[in-house]
């Protein structure tokens, strides 16, 4: 988990020093290339891994298998920092089984400080 945020906030980093064009999927709801190429590179990496998992995030929705796994993702949390040059943002993932949170990753990759926790 803690890999793939890593790899994630990379992409991320290389989108922020480029300045992306930012899109709005609502009234005040931002959303940037950077946003969407994080998520298919984290679900890419959660499936390659675990191919039964569920997976809901922010840009794709919820892909429902009736797996007793579900994968939270928001692959830019903070996008419109990030869309105003603001280097406060970071990539979110959590872990659920059978609808108890187990695990958890938050990676800023403008400071490159990571907080995980486990349950337990």
């Amino acid at each position: 988990m803690t890999e793939i945020a890593r790899e994630a906030g990379g992409l991320l980093l290389g989108h922020f020093r480029g300045h992306v064009a930012v899109e709005y999927k609502g009234e005040a709801d931002l959303v940037t290339i950077a946003d969407r190429e994080s998520e298919k590179l984290i679900r890419r990496r959660i499936l390659e891994r675990w191919p039964t998992h569920d997976i809901l995030g922010e840009e794709e929705g919820f892909a429902d298998t009736g797996s007793e796994y579900r994968w939270y993702i928001d692959p830019l949390d903070g996008t419109t920092n990030f869309a105003h040059g603001f280097p406060v943002f970071c990539v979110s993932i959590a872990l659920e089984y059978r609808d108890a949170r187990i695990a958890a990753v938050i990676y800023d990759p403008t400071r490159d400080e990571l907080f995980a926790a486990e349950k337990g």
